[in-house]
């Protein structure tokens, strides 16, 4: 990438390709002032901005790879020190000015370009025509506010969301003009695409840089920031021989289930029970008592239990969060030794949860890290045997009267707070020589999440089919993800989010079963009202059903684990964006609910009800196979076929090195037919 003096400015360009441009006409950045306000609610953020001021700095000097940027006369009020090589570009930014906390930055764009990434994006893959702010929260529940669910969850929770709400936003996006942009910072951002001519980036404080990544290929792109932001490591090998049945309710109800799952064929890799810690009744439902130890009174005997589970080949996994709750036996420790983040006062900062109170584990202080680390992730779970947990809740920190040991303002720790959380795990488990066996999972995640967090989960979709918050935002949410060197990722199959009379059915929980088949990880959630939603083993067709798929994502093994060692040394996630390997045919450049599942096989997983066929399109050149009855369809077209549940659209490659164990998947239906 070079730096090239223009009149009145300058340009970066890689193969005359201008990814950052500033002229006297067209600044490059503004700056100003502004106040904010933000109203946190359990999770849930209200944020305004009043700006003060704005005003663009059109004057630049360039001495060499230093810019000086100015507005009104010759004092520069921001430098940018420009560091280039080869398919790469830093530009270190430097205010001289105390008082700006808002920043614009503008980078030229193309009317037909294409944007992906900013995270974990679950409404719209293609982020053109809309603004993002990236700020990680709860995600909301219906994320769209024309509907019913959001407006009552709005009024009464103020948990209703929209379409920008994420668990994990990341200021980084992928443009299909084959570069990758990265801002430094880990404040409130608004991305902006709305506008044809440029991006325009805010930020709530002048960042440390900004970097930008190109390369000849999408997947080129995908390598570059892996490198930059961290590889995760290779699955643990047990994950692809089964499904993970998340049940509780004790461990005569739990473990009774998961017999009779067994019973019934399905295979069964682990037991996830995420009330292993005891639990409390509230108004939104059953909820995990927060005090991360061996819940004796609600599973007695679970030290044998899950000795006897492991000689059989099945893990227990767990559950666990940052926060500890106030009734709880480790609260008052942490809190004696000061491990809590402060109030104004001095004293512990309590956060509401939902008719209970907690405190923050202050991860910026490193002895209070260590002790979470090691009381609880070591002692309390891997020692006692727990082989995987929920890493939940990093998204929470609050930003109104909380101080932290680092000295670093809460509104600028806020989004840095899941990759703290997600160390915190992964130091954990490295320590104990368990990184190839034990997984845990994250729903929140930021900059740097990729280099310690080994699998994402989706987070809390309603259990439904809704545009905005049901079974196909899980499909939007790996692809803009993965774009950013997240490798895994999988979803609480049947959904969780159950509210307003909105209640699991059959129907999904199957379709949801036909998609988790082809992705990283199989694993159940009984949702957050249990006794009023569908479950697995309530219908012997469904069990049935369960039993099949995992079969089949089992059988596919050899393809998997070929994947994760692909992710391991390339950084690229297991689904991806049909573009990445099909740059040649725009159509397939907007699709957000269609993935590759790996270099060779096509999924197109059906995600409205009462559907029998279902639409999708085969990239161009390539002629494609449906791996359930081998019929072949040349690519370059929308085909409508039979979609019934148990065979959602799959097709892979013709030609492909993995043909013959493609070809099995209808021998193992064949062997279910037969019985």
């Amino acid at each position: 990438m070079q730096l090239v003096n223009i009149e009145n400015g300058f340009s970066l360009i890689e193969n005359d390709k201008v990814v950052f441009s500033h002229t006297i006409d067209n600044p490059a950045i503004f700056i100003g002032k502004g106040k904010e306000k933000m109203d946190i609610y359990r999770g849930n953020f209200d944020i305004e901005d009043y700006v003060i001021e704005r005003y663009p700095l059109k004057n630049a000097k360039v001495d060499g790879n230093k810019v000086l940027l100015s507005a009104y006369n010759d004092v520069a009020e921001i430098e940018l020190n420009i560091e280039t090589k080869d398919n790469y570009a830093k530009v270190n930014i430097k205010a001289t000015n105390d008082d700006v906390n808002r920043i614009w930055i503008r980078i030229p764009a193309q009317k037909e370009e294409f944007v992906w990434g900013c995270g974990e994006q679950m409404s719209y893959f293609n982020l053109r025509g809309r603004h993002f702010p990236l700020w990680t929260s709860e995600p909301g529940v219906g994320r769209d506010k024309t509907t019913e669910i959001t407006f009552l969850s709005d009024k009464y929770n103020k948990a209703g969301g929209d379409y920008y709400n994420t668990n994990y936003p990341q200021p980084t996006f992928v443009s299909s003009r084959k570069y990758a942009c990265h801002v430094n910072s880990t404040a409130y951002a608004d991305f902006d695409f709305r506008n044809e001519a440029f991006h325009e980036l805010q930020i709530w404080e002048v960042p440390e840089s900004i970097e930008f990544f190109t390369a000849d290929t999408f997947l080129g792109i995908i390598e570059e920031l892996s490198d930059r932001f961290g590889k995760q490591p290779k699955l643990a090998d047990w994950l692809y021989d089964g499904v993970i049945l998340g049940l509780k309710g004790g461990e005569e109800n739990t473990f009774s289930r998961m017999e009779n799952a067994i019973n019934h064929g399905i295979p069964v890799v682990g037991v996830w029970s995420e009330d292993w810690a005891g639990v409390r009744e509230t108004s939104f439902g059953t909820r995990n008592f927060w005090d991360w130890k061996w819940g004796k009174k609600r599973y007695p005997n679970l030290d044998k239990k899950i000795k006897e589970l492991e000689q059989r080949g099945i893990r227990f996994l767990a559950y666990a969060c940052p926060y500890l709750c106030t009734d709880g036996d480790l609260f008052p420790i942490a809190e004696e030794r000061g491990y809590f983040a402060k109030n104004s006062k001095g004293e512990t900062a309590l956060v509401d949860f939902g008719e209970f109170y907690c405190g923050i584990v202050d991860f910026t202080n490193p002895e209070a890290a260590d002790w979470f680390k090691e009381e609880i992730i070591q002692k309390n779970m891997l020692d006692f045997g727990v082989r995987g947990w929920m890493a939940d809740f990093g998204e929470y920190l609050p930003t109104d009267d909380v101080y932290l040991a680092n000295g670093v303002d809460a509104k600028i720790m806020h989004n840095a707070w899941p990759a703290l959380w997600a160390e915190v795990n992964a130091k954990g488990v490295a320590e104990r020589g368990l990184t190839d066996e034990v997984t845990f999972f994250m729903r929140a995640g930021g900059t740097g999440t990729q280099k310690y967090c080994p699998m994402l989960w989706a987070g809390d979709q309603c259990v439904d089919f809704s545009r905005h918050d049901g079974l196909n935002t899980v499909i939007c949410g790996a692809l803009s993800s993965g774009l950013l060197g997240n490798a895994y990722h999988h979803s609480d199959i049947g959904g969780y989010t159950s509210l307003f009379g909105n209640r699991r059915t059959k129907e999904v929980f199957d379709r949801w079963v036909d998609m988790a088949t082809f992705t990283s990880m199989m694993r159940t959630h009984e949702c957050n009202r249990p006794y009023e939603n569908f479950q697995f083993d309530q219908d012997a067709q469904t069990m049935a059903h369960l039993a099949r798929m995992t079969n089949i994502h089992r059988h596919l093994k050899p393809y998997l684990k070929s994947l994760s060692e692909e992710a391991s040394q390339k950084g690229y996630p297991v689904q991806r964006p049909l573009f990445v390997h099909f740059e040649n045919d725009i159509n397939t450049y907007a699709i957000q609910d269609e993935y590759m599942f790996g270099p060779d096989m096509l999924v197109a997983p059906v995600h409205k009800k009462d559907v029998k066929e279902w639409q999708v399109y085969l990239p161009a050149g390539q002629t494609w196979v449906n791996i359930w009855n081998m019929q072949e369809i040349q690519g370059g077209q929308s085909i409508t076929i039979d979609a019934p549940i148990g065979k959602p659209p799959v097709f892979f490659r013709k030609g492909s090195a993995w043909t013959e164990l493609f070809n099995g998947v209808k021998e193992i239906d064949n062997r279910i037919d037969s019985l």
